[in-house]
């Protein structure tokens, strides 16, 4: 709070909403129980680390085409997830976003718009060009046997 960095939002404290996702070398962790001295030497990136409001990211984007939150609470833990998740699997199938997004809940919003705008981030970023950690991280996967 005192950096003005609030998207991180303290909930549950025992790992069971989501409400606190960072990613950490592009994984998703709940922050409430991730020690600092844990994040030394790593990426540790926040929702204030993709986007911005001049140029969101097309998971923000596509949050906001499918009105895919009402308090706003969980979103942020829910585009980092998302984040993870399609960089991860460009092309999830609505059974697998369901798996991976298990960790994180949303109380007044729903499901249904949530899946639909991961379906819509996913598309917007296949869209895209590929990071350069994303085609690396492709290559080391054709490379095992």
């Amino acid at each position: 709070n005192r950096c003005h960095l609030t998207g991180l939002k303290v909930s549950c404290d025992v790992q069971v909403c989501g409400a606190c996702t960072a990613l950490v070398d592009g994984l998703p962790v709940s922050a409430c129980t991730y020690l600092a001295y844990e994040a030394r030497g790593r990426r540790v990136t926040t929702i204030e680390g993709i986007g911005d409001s001049e140029r969101l990211h097309p998971i923000q984007k596509a949050f906001l085409d499918e009105f895919a939150f009402q308090c706003g609470f969980c979103t942020p833990g829910m585009i980092l997830s998302a984040k993870a998740l399609l960089e991860e699997n460009p092309e999830p199938t609505d059974a697998e976003v369901v798996s991976y997004m298990d960790g994180n809940l949303c109380r007044c919003t729903g499901y249904r718009p949530i899946l639909k705008a991961i379906r819509r981030a996913a598309g917007l970023m296949r869209q895209q060009p590929r990071s350069a950690s994303a085609v690396a991280r492709s290559l080391k996967e054709r490379e095992r046997p």
